[in-house]
Protein backbone atom coordinates (compact mmCIF):
# COMPACT_ATOMS: atom_id res chain seq x y z
CA UNK A 1 0.00 0.00 0.00
CA UNK A 2 3.20 2.42 0.88
CA UNK A 3 4.43 1.68 -2.08
CA UNK A 4 1.84 1.82 -4.59
CA UNK A 5 0.76 5.51 -3.46
CA UNK A 6 4.01 6.46 -2.89
CA UNK A 7 4.29 5.81 -6.77
CA UNK A 8 1.49 7.38 -7.85
CA UNK A 9 1.85 10.70 -6.13
CA UNK A 10 5.71 10.73 -7.37
CA UNK A 11 4.74 10.11 -10.71
CA UNK A 12 1.97 12.80 -10.59
CA UNK A 13 4.64 15.39 -9.74
CA UNK A 14 6.84 14.10 -12.74
CA UNK A 15 9.39 11.97 -11.47
CA UNK A 16 9.81 8.77 -12.87
CA UNK A 17 9.38 5.99 -10.77
CA UNK A 18 10.48 1.61 -10.64
CA UNK A 19 8.14 -0.22 -8.18
CA UNK A 20 9.59 -3.63 -7.25
CA UNK A 21 7.67 -6.16 -6.00
CA UNK A 22 8.77 -9.62 -4.70
CA UNK A 23 5.56 -11.28 -5.64
CA UNK A 24 5.12 -12.76 -8.90
CA UNK A 25 1.86 -13.59 -9.13
CA UNK A 26 -0.81 -12.52 -12.54
CA UNK A 27 -2.49 -9.34 -12.09
CA UNK A 28 -6.21 -10.37 -11.04
CA UNK A 29 -8.88 -9.15 -13.74
CA UNK A 30 -11.21 -7.47 -10.76
CA UNK A 31 -11.74 -6.81 -7.30
CA UNK A 32 -13.65 -9.95 -6.23
CA UNK A 33 -11.04 -12.09 -8.29
CA UNK A 34 -8.49 -10.73 -6.21
CA UNK A 35 -10.50 -11.38 -3.02
CA UNK A 36 -10.72 -15.04 -4.30
CA UNK A 37 -6.95 -16.11 -5.93
CA UNK A 38 -4.60 -13.12 -5.96
CA UNK A 39 -1.67 -14.64 -3.66
CA UNK A 40 -0.36 -11.92 -2.03
CA UNK A 41 2.40 -14.25 0.26
CA UNK A 42 4.15 -10.42 0.94
CA UNK A 43 0.92 -9.07 2.52
CA UNK A 44 -0.65 -11.83 4.29
CA UNK A 45 -2.67 -8.91 6.08
CA UNK A 46 -4.73 -8.13 3.24
CA UNK A 47 -6.50 -11.50 4.94
CA UNK A 48 -7.88 -9.09 7.71
CA UNK A 49 -10.21 -6.47 8.49
CA UNK A 50 -8.93 -2.61 7.72
CA UNK A 51 -10.24 0.48 8.43
CA UNK A 52 -10.00 3.47 5.71
CA UNK A 53 -9.96 6.15 7.85
CA UNK A 54 -11.62 9.47 6.96
CA UNK A 55 -7.79 10.96 7.34
CA UNK A 56 -7.05 9.01 4.20
CA UNK A 57 -10.20 9.64 2.53
CA UNK A 58 -9.24 13.22 2.77
CA UNK A 59 -5.93 12.90 1.66
CA UNK A 60 -7.22 10.94 -1.85
CA UNK A 61 -10.13 13.58 -1.85
CA UNK A 62 -7.32 16.60 -1.92
CA UNK A 63 -4.61 14.28 -3.75
CA UNK A 64 -6.08 11.81 -5.82
CA UNK A 65 -9.09 12.55 -6.68
CA UNK A 66 -9.70 9.83 -9.67
CA UNK A 67 -8.34 7.11 -7.18
CA UNK A 68 -11.24 7.94 -4.75
CA UNK A 69 -13.69 8.29 -7.74
CA UNK A 70 -12.18 4.90 -8.89
CA UNK A 71 -12.53 3.08 -5.32
CA UNK A 72 -16.34 4.26 -5.30
CA UNK A 73 -17.48 2.81 -8.54
CA UNK A 74 -15.38 -0.51 -7.43
CA UNK A 75 -17.86 -0.88 -4.62
CA UNK A 76 -16.25 0.95 -1.86
CA UNK A 77 -18.57 3.12 0.70
CA UNK A 78 -18.31 6.49 2.09
CA UNK A 79 -19.38 6.22 5.54
CA UNK A 80 -20.49 9.95 6.44
CA UNK A 81 -20.95 10.73 10.09
CA UNK A 82 -24.46 11.30 10.30
CA UNK A 83 -25.40 8.10 8.67
CA UNK A 84 -23.54 6.73 11.59
CA UNK A 85 -25.41 8.19 14.33
CA UNK A 86 -27.54 5.51 16.45
CA UNK A 87 -31.56 6.56 16.86
CA UNK A 88 -30.61 7.44 20.65
CA UNK A 89 -28.08 10.58 20.08
CA UNK A 90 -29.54 13.78 21.63
CA UNK A 91 -28.75 15.83 18.83
CA UNK A 92 -28.68 14.88 14.74
CA UNK A 93 -27.82 18.51 13.33
CA UNK A 94 -24.55 18.98 11.62
CA UNK A 95 -22.00 20.63 12.39
CA UNK A 96 -18.92 22.29 10.54
CA UNK A 97 -15.81 19.67 9.97
CA UNK A 98 -18.29 16.99 9.59
CA UNK A 99 -18.03 17.03 5.61
CA UNK A 100 -14.34 15.82 6.28
CA UNK A 101 -15.18 13.32 9.12
CA UNK A 102 -16.05 10.58 6.23
CA UNK A 103 -14.29 7.01 6.39
CA UNK A 104 -14.14 4.37 3.39
CA UNK A 105 -15.83 0.69 3.57
CA UNK A 106 -13.93 -2.11 1.71
CA UNK A 107 -11.80 -4.93 1.64
CA UNK A 108 -8.13 -3.82 2.13
CA UNK A 109 -7.65 -6.17 -1.13
CA UNK A 110 -10.19 -4.04 -3.27
CA UNK A 111 -8.52 -0.41 -2.16
CA UNK A 112 -5.38 -2.30 -3.35
CA UNK A 113 -6.27 -4.10 -6.54
CA UNK A 114 -8.04 -0.61 -7.69
CA UNK A 115 -4.92 1.41 -6.46
CA UNK A 116 -2.59 -1.16 -8.27
CA UNK A 117 -4.65 -0.76 -11.34
CA UNK A 118 -4.38 2.81 -10.74
CA UNK A 119 -0.84 2.82 -11.07
CA UNK A 120 -0.12 0.62 -13.59
CA UNK A 121 -2.19 3.53 -15.65
CA UNK A 122 0.26 5.90 -14.80
CA UNK A 123 3.09 7.15 -17.62
CA UNK A 124 5.87 7.19 -15.29
CA UNK A 125 5.28 4.16 -13.62
CA UNK A 126 7.66 1.02 -14.17
CA UNK A 127 6.14 -2.04 -11.68
CA UNK A 128 8.17 -5.15 -11.83
CA UNK A 129 7.06 -8.35 -9.65
CA UNK A 130 9.03 -10.96 -9.03
CA UNK A 131 12.05 -9.03 -8.16
CA UNK A 132 13.52 -9.39 -4.85
CA UNK A 133 15.52 -6.73 -3.41
CA UNK A 134 18.99 -7.55 -2.18
CA UNK A 135 20.32 -4.58 -1.00
CA UNK A 136 21.94 -1.45 -1.67
CA UNK A 137 24.80 0.25 -4.33
CA UNK A 138 26.59 3.09 -2.65
CA UNK A 139 29.02 5.53 -2.83
CA UNK A 140 31.24 7.14 -0.33
CA UNK A 141 31.07 10.27 0.29
CA UNK A 142 33.94 12.72 1.75
CA UNK A 143 31.39 15.38 3.24
CA UNK A 144 29.38 12.74 5.50
CA UNK A 145 27.30 9.06 5.10
CA UNK A 146 27.38 7.18 1.81
CA UNK A 147 24.72 7.94 -0.85
CA UNK A 148 22.40 5.25 -1.99
CA UNK A 149 23.01 5.27 -6.21
CA UNK A 150 20.56 1.98 -7.01
CA UNK A 151 19.91 -1.30 -5.24
CA UNK A 152 20.38 -4.99 -6.29
CA UNK A 153 18.07 -6.89 -7.19
CA UNK A 154 17.42 -10.62 -7.81
CA UNK A 155 14.54 -12.24 -10.36
CA UNK A 156 14.45 -15.29 -12.60
CA UNK A 157 16.32 -13.96 -14.96
CA UNK A 158 19.32 -13.37 -12.38
CA UNK A 159 20.47 -10.57 -10.93
CA UNK A 160 21.09 -6.93 -11.63
CA UNK A 161 21.83 -3.62 -9.90
CA UNK A 162 19.06 -0.24 -10.71
CA UNK A 163 20.03 2.92 -10.52
CA UNK A 164 18.14 5.55 -9.29
CA UNK A 165 18.59 8.77 -7.07
CA UNK A 166 15.82 8.29 -4.81
CA UNK A 167 15.69 4.81 -2.97
CA UNK A 168 11.97 4.23 -1.41
CA UNK A 169 12.18 1.16 0.87
CA UNK A 170 8.22 0.98 1.54
CA UNK A 171 8.47 -3.31 2.50
CA UNK A 172 6.42 -3.23 5.31
CA UNK A 173 7.34 -4.42 8.98
CA UNK A 174 9.65 -6.71 7.67
CA UNK A 175 11.84 -4.18 6.32
CA UNK A 176 15.61 -5.11 5.96
CA UNK A 177 17.24 -1.51 5.56
CA UNK A 178 18.80 -1.53 8.42
CA UNK A 179 20.43 -4.70 7.09
CA UNK A 180 21.13 -3.30 4.29
CA UNK A 181 22.52 0.26 5.53
CA UNK A 182 25.32 -1.51 7.95
CA UNK A 183 25.95 -3.63 4.98
CA UNK A 184 27.11 -0.10 2.60
CA UNK A 185 28.57 1.09 5.96
CA UNK A 186 26.36 3.86 6.94
CA UNK A 187 25.39 3.73 11.16
CA UNK A 188 22.52 1.80 12.32
CA UNK A 189 19.16 3.82 12.37
CA UNK A 190 18.10 3.72 15.76
CA UNK A 191 15.27 0.99 16.83
CA UNK A 192 12.51 0.93 19.72
CA UNK A 193 9.92 -1.52 19.60
CA UNK A 194 7.59 -2.93 22.17
CA UNK A 195 4.85 -5.76 21.45
CA UNK A 196 1.30 -5.06 20.77
CA UNK A 197 0.15 -7.66 23.36
CA UNK A 198 -2.26 -9.32 21.10
CA UNK A 199 -2.67 -11.97 18.78
CA UNK A 200 -5.68 -11.17 15.95
CA UNK A 201 -7.97 -13.45 13.63
CA UNK A 202 -10.31 -12.57 11.21
CA UNK A 203 -13.31 -14.16 9.05
CA UNK A 204 -14.96 -12.59 6.40
CA UNK A 205 -18.89 -13.07 5.40
CA UNK A 206 -21.21 -12.35 2.80
CA UNK A 207 -24.93 -10.75 3.40
CA UNK A 208 -27.24 -12.85 1.57
CA UNK A 209 -29.80 -11.89 -0.68
CA UNK A 210 -33.03 -9.81 0.52
CA UNK A 211 -31.65 -10.29 4.10
CA UNK A 212 -32.21 -7.17 6.60
CA UNK A 213 -28.91 -5.78 7.12
CA UNK A 214 -28.85 -5.47 11.04
CA UNK A 215 -28.05 -1.55 12.28
CA UNK A 216 -24.57 0.03 10.90
CA UNK A 217 -23.50 2.20 14.04
CA UNK A 218 -20.12 4.15 14.08
CA UNK A 219 -18.97 1.64 16.03
CA UNK A 220 -19.90 -2.29 16.35
CA UNK A 221 -17.73 -3.93 19.09
CA UNK A 222 -16.45 -3.97 21.92
CA UNK A 223 -12.92 -4.47 24.16
CA UNK A 224 -13.82 -6.41 27.02
CA UNK A 225 -10.22 -6.24 28.51
CA UNK A 226 -9.75 -10.45 27.74
CA UNK A 227 -10.96 -9.69 24.05
CA UNK A 228 -11.25 -7.27 21.96
CA UNK A 229 -14.06 -7.54 18.85
CA UNK A 230 -15.15 -5.54 15.97
CA UNK A 231 -17.41 -5.54 12.66
CA UNK A 232 -15.69 -3.89 9.77
CA UNK A 233 -17.82 -3.12 6.90
CA UNK A 234 -16.74 -3.93 2.93
CA UNK A 235 -17.55 -3.58 -0.36
CA UNK A 236 -20.08 -6.52 -2.37
CA UNK A 237 -22.32 -6.98 0.84
CA UNK A 238 -19.36 -8.57 2.51
CA UNK A 239 -18.13 -7.62 6.13
CA UNK A 240 -15.11 -9.02 8.47
CA UNK A 241 -15.25 -9.79 12.39
CA UNK A 242 -12.01 -9.64 13.87
CA UNK A 243 -10.91 -11.15 17.53
CA UNK A 244 -7.90 -10.06 19.68
CA UNK A 245 -6.87 -11.52 22.87
CA UNK A 246 -3.39 -11.62 24.54
CA UNK A 247 -0.94 -14.31 22.98
CA UNK A 248 -0.40 -15.30 26.47
CA UNK A 249 -4.10 -16.56 26.91
CA UNK A 250 -3.88 -19.63 25.98
CA UNK A 251 -7.22 -20.66 26.12
CA UNK A 252 -8.46 -17.45 24.03
CA UNK A 253 -6.27 -19.22 21.03
CA UNK A 254 -9.11 -21.70 20.18
CA UNK A 255 -10.57 -18.41 18.47
CA UNK A 256 -8.14 -19.28 15.62
CA UNK A 257 -9.58 -22.24 15.03
CA UNK A 258 -13.36 -22.00 13.23
CA UNK A 259 -15.80 -23.54 15.46
CA UNK A 260 -15.08 -21.83 18.42
CA UNK A 261 -14.57 -18.62 16.45
CA UNK A 262 -18.48 -18.93 15.18
CA UNK A 263 -19.09 -19.45 18.62
CA UNK A 264 -17.71 -16.82 20.16
CA UNK A 265 -19.70 -14.46 16.99
CA UNK A 266 -23.10 -15.73 18.28
CA UNK A 267 -22.27 -15.12 22.06
CA UNK A 268 -21.47 -11.78 21.71
CA UNK A 269 -24.79 -9.32 21.69
CA UNK A 270 -22.73 -7.01 18.62
CA UNK A 271 -21.56 -9.53 16.60
CA UNK A 272 -24.64 -12.30 17.13
CA UNK A 273 -27.52 -10.44 14.66
CA UNK A 274 -24.26 -10.11 11.74
CA UNK A 275 -23.25 -13.88 11.56
CA UNK A 276 -26.61 -15.12 12.10
CA UNK A 277 -27.00 -17.96 9.36
CA UNK A 278 -30.27 -16.21 8.00
CA UNK A 279 -28.50 -12.93 7.21
CA UNK A 280 -24.72 -13.86 6.43
CA UNK A 281 -22.66 -16.68 5.11
CA UNK A 282 -19.31 -17.32 5.92
CA UNK A 283 -16.69 -16.87 2.61
CA UNK A 284 -13.26 -17.72 4.18
CA UNK A 285 -11.71 -19.43 6.37
CA UNK A 286 -10.21 -18.05 9.73
CA UNK A 287 -6.70 -16.26 9.42
CA UNK A 288 -4.67 -15.53 12.04
CA UNK A 289 -1.92 -12.92 12.99
CA UNK A 290 0.80 -13.23 15.78
CA UNK A 291 4.19 -11.95 16.75
CA UNK A 292 2.83 -8.28 16.54
CA UNK A 293 5.10 -4.96 17.64
CA UNK A 294 4.97 -1.57 17.71
CA UNK A 295 7.99 -0.25 15.70
CA UNK A 296 9.86 3.03 15.24
CA UNK A 297 13.04 2.84 13.59
CA UNK A 298 15.15 6.59 12.90
CA UNK A 299 17.01 7.45 10.14
CA UNK A 300 17.59 10.74 10.35
CA UNK A 301 20.40 11.22 13.83
CA UNK A 302 21.66 15.11 14.77
CA UNK A 303 20.06 16.49 11.93
CA UNK A 304 21.82 14.32 9.10
CA UNK A 305 20.11 11.19 7.26
CA UNK A 306 22.58 7.98 7.94
CA UNK A 307 22.33 7.07 4.15
CA UNK A 308 22.22 9.65 1.58
CA UNK A 309 19.26 9.14 -1.05
CA UNK A 310 17.27 6.84 0.72
CA UNK A 311 14.08 6.73 3.19
CA UNK A 312 11.74 4.78 4.92
CA UNK A 313 7.79 5.03 4.31
CA UNK A 314 4.82 3.82 5.96
CA UNK A 315 5.20 0.17 8.22
CA UNK A 316 8.91 0.12 7.62
CA UNK A 317 9.35 3.66 9.14
CA UNK A 318 6.76 3.02 11.70
CA UNK A 319 4.17 0.61 12.62
CA UNK A 320 1.52 0.59 15.56
CA UNK A 321 -0.99 -2.17 16.81
CA UNK A 322 -3.29 -3.18 13.74
CA UNK A 323 -6.23 -3.32 16.04
CA UNK A 324 -6.35 0.37 15.95
CA UNK A 325 -6.82 0.34 11.98
CA UNK A 326 -4.29 3.43 11.45
CA UNK A 327 -1.62 1.24 9.20
CA UNK A 328 -3.45 2.08 5.80
CA UNK A 329 -4.02 5.63 6.73
CA UNK A 330 -0.69 6.21 7.37
CA UNK A 331 0.61 4.52 4.42
CA UNK A 332 -1.05 7.23 1.88
CA UNK A 333 0.27 9.99 4.73
CA UNK A 334 3.92 9.05 4.30
CA UNK A 335 3.62 9.43 0.81
CA UNK A 336 1.87 12.72 0.97
CA UNK A 337 5.24 13.48 3.38
CA UNK A 338 7.38 12.39 1.38
CA UNK A 339 5.35 14.33 -2.05
CA UNK A 340 5.76 17.34 -0.09
CA UNK A 341 9.14 16.59 1.07
CA UNK A 342 10.54 15.88 -2.38
CA UNK A 343 8.58 18.83 -3.85
CA UNK A 344 10.32 21.48 -1.04
CA UNK A 345 13.61 19.88 -1.28
CA UNK A 346 14.26 18.47 -4.87
CA UNK A 347 17.94 18.71 -5.09
CA UNK A 348 18.88 18.21 -1.79
CA UNK A 349 18.83 14.96 -0.62
CA UNK A 350 20.23 15.26 3.13
CA UNK A 351 17.13 18.24 3.44
CA UNK A 352 14.44 15.72 2.31
CA UNK A 353 15.59 13.33 4.49
CA UNK A 354 15.19 15.73 7.66
CA UNK A 355 11.82 17.38 6.16
CA UNK A 356 10.57 14.06 6.05
CA UNK A 357 11.65 12.96 9.49
CA UNK A 358 10.32 16.40 10.89
CA UNK A 359 6.91 15.68 9.29
CA UNK A 360 7.11 12.13 10.69
CA UNK A 361 7.15 13.66 14.08
CA UNK A 362 4.57 16.44 13.63
CA UNK A 363 2.07 13.82 11.82
CA UNK A 364 2.70 10.04 12.99
CA UNK A 365 5.05 9.71 16.03
CA UNK A 366 2.32 11.20 18.26
CA UNK A 367 0.01 8.37 17.13
CA UNK A 368 2.83 5.76 17.84
CA UNK A 369 3.74 7.21 21.66
CA UNK A 370 -0.26 7.31 21.96
CA UNK A 371 -0.34 3.40 21.05
CA UNK A 372 2.18 2.53 22.97
CA UNK A 373 0.45 3.66 26.48
CA UNK A 374 -2.70 2.25 25.02
CA UNK A 375 -0.98 -1.13 24.59
CA UNK A 376 1.02 -1.56 27.89
CA UNK A 377 -2.40 -0.54 30.03
CA UNK A 378 -4.46 -2.95 27.82
CA UNK A 379 -1.77 -5.83 28.19
CA UNK A 380 -1.75 -4.60 32.20
CA UNK A 381 -5.48 -5.30 32.79
CA UNK A 382 -5.84 -7.86 30.49
CA UNK A 383 -2.88 -9.55 33.23
CA UNK A 384 -5.28 -8.46 35.90
CA UNK A 385 -8.28 -10.45 34.51
CA UNK A 386 -6.54 -13.46 34.49
CA UNK A 387 -6.51 -13.19 38.20
CA UNK A 388 -8.94 -13.86 40.58
CA UNK A 389 -9.34 -10.27 41.56
CA UNK A 390 -10.16 -7.55 39.09
CA UNK A 391 -8.50 -4.12 39.61
CA UNK A 392 -9.89 -1.82 42.24
CA UNK A 393 -10.18 1.93 41.76
CA UNK A 394 -9.24 2.31 45.70
CA UNK A 395 -6.08 1.41 46.90
CA UNK A 396 -4.40 -0.04 49.78
CA UNK A 397 -4.55 3.22 52.27
CA UNK A 398 -7.63 4.59 50.37
CA UNK A 399 -6.61 7.23 48.00
CA UNK A 400 -8.12 6.94 44.54
CA UNK A 401 -5.65 4.96 41.69
CA UNK A 402 -5.72 7.50 38.75
CA UNK A 403 -4.88 4.55 36.47
CA UNK A 404 -8.14 2.31 37.47
CA UNK A 405 -9.89 6.06 37.98
CA UNK A 406 -9.27 6.31 34.21
CA UNK A 407 -10.31 3.28 33.27
CA UNK A 408 -13.61 3.29 35.01
CA UNK A 409 -14.58 6.82 33.68
CA UNK A 410 -13.92 5.72 30.27
CA UNK A 411 -16.05 2.66 30.85
CA UNK A 412 -18.41 3.94 32.37
CA UNK A 413 -18.50 7.25 31.60
CA UNK A 414 -17.00 7.54 28.31
CA UNK A 415 -18.57 4.72 26.13
CA UNK A 416 -22.10 5.16 27.69
CA UNK A 417 -21.53 8.72 26.26
CA UNK A 418 -21.00 7.82 22.65
CA UNK A 419 -24.02 5.91 22.29
CA UNK A 420 -26.28 9.23 23.57
CA UNK A 421 -24.26 12.32 23.03
CA UNK A 422 -23.19 13.96 19.49
CA UNK A 423 -20.71 16.26 21.01
CA UNK A 424 -18.53 13.53 22.66
CA UNK A 425 -19.34 11.17 19.61
CA UNK A 426 -18.30 13.68 17.17
CA UNK A 427 -15.29 14.77 19.34
CA UNK A 428 -14.38 10.82 19.78
CA UNK A 429 -14.58 10.31 16.07
CA UNK A 430 -13.00 12.85 15.24
CA UNK A 431 -9.59 11.43 17.26
CA UNK A 432 -10.21 8.31 15.94
CA UNK A 433 -9.96 9.06 12.04
CA UNK A 434 -6.74 11.24 13.00
CA UNK A 435 -8.65 14.39 12.40
CA UNK A 436 -7.74 15.79 15.41
CA UNK A 437 -3.85 15.17 17.22
CA UNK A 438 -3.82 12.55 20.00
CA UNK A 439 -5.08 12.79 23.44
CA UNK A 440 -6.84 16.08 22.66
CA UNK A 441 -10.25 14.30 23.28
CA UNK A 442 -10.10 14.34 27.01
CA UNK A 443 -8.56 17.91 26.96
CA UNK A 444 -12.02 19.60 25.67
CA UNK A 445 -13.60 21.15 28.65
CA UNK A 446 -16.96 20.50 27.12
CA UNK A 447 -16.57 17.33 26.14
CA UNK A 448 -14.68 15.94 29.43
CA UNK A 449 -17.74 18.01 31.40
CA UNK A 450 -20.48 15.35 29.64
CA UNK A 451 -18.07 12.40 29.98
CA UNK A 452 -18.50 13.17 33.90
CA UNK A 453 -21.89 13.69 33.64
CA UNK A 454 -22.32 10.42 32.31
CA UNK A 455 -20.17 8.70 34.79
CA UNK A 456 -21.83 10.27 37.86
CA UNK A 457 -25.30 8.99 36.61
CA UNK A 458 -23.19 5.21 35.60
CA UNK A 459 -25.56 3.86 38.82
CA UNK A 460 -28.89 4.93 37.24
CA UNK A 461 -28.81 3.69 33.94
CA UNK A 462 -28.66 -0.66 32.74
CA UNK A 463 -25.63 -0.70 30.61
CA UNK A 464 -25.94 -2.64 27.50
CA UNK A 465 -24.50 -6.42 27.45
CA UNK A 466 -21.14 -6.70 25.99
CA UNK A 467 -20.14 -9.68 26.44
CA UNK A 468 -19.70 -12.93 28.32
CA UNK A 469 -17.15 -12.65 31.03
CA UNK A 470 -13.72 -14.40 30.47
CA UNK A 471 -14.75 -17.61 32.51
CA UNK A 472 -17.45 -18.38 30.66
CA UNK A 473 -16.49 -17.42 26.99
CA UNK A 474 -13.37 -19.56 27.91
CA UNK A 475 -15.88 -22.24 28.99
CA UNK A 476 -17.96 -21.67 25.51
CA UNK A 477 -14.63 -21.77 23.48
CA UNK A 478 -13.82 -25.57 25.07
CA UNK A 479 -17.23 -26.66 24.44
CA UNK A 480 -17.06 -25.65 20.52
CA UNK A 481 -13.53 -27.27 20.03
Amino acid sequence: MAGLATGLLLTRDGHRVTLLEKDATPFPESPMAAFERWDRRGAPQVRHSHAFLARLRNELRDRAPDLLAALLEAGAEELPFDGLLRPEIDDRSPREGDEDLVMLACRRITFEWVLHHQVQGEPGVTLRDGCEVLGLEAEPQADGPPRVCGVRIRHDGGEEVLAADLVVDASGRRSRLPRWLDAIGAEAPEEASEACGIFYCSRFYRLRPGAETPPRDAVIGADLGYLKYGIFHGDGNIFSLTFAAPPEDKGLRALLRTAPFEAAARALPATEPWVAPEIAEPITDVHGMDRLMNTRRQFVRDGRPLARSVVAVGDAAIHTNPMYGRGCTFAVVYAALLADALRAHPDDRDALAVALAEAEAREVVPWYELTLGQDRDAIELAASLREPAEPETQQATGAVDPKAYMRDLMKRGLLPALRTDATVLRAFMRAVNLLEPPGDLMRDPEVLRRVIASYEARDTRIEPDLGPDRASMLELLADAA
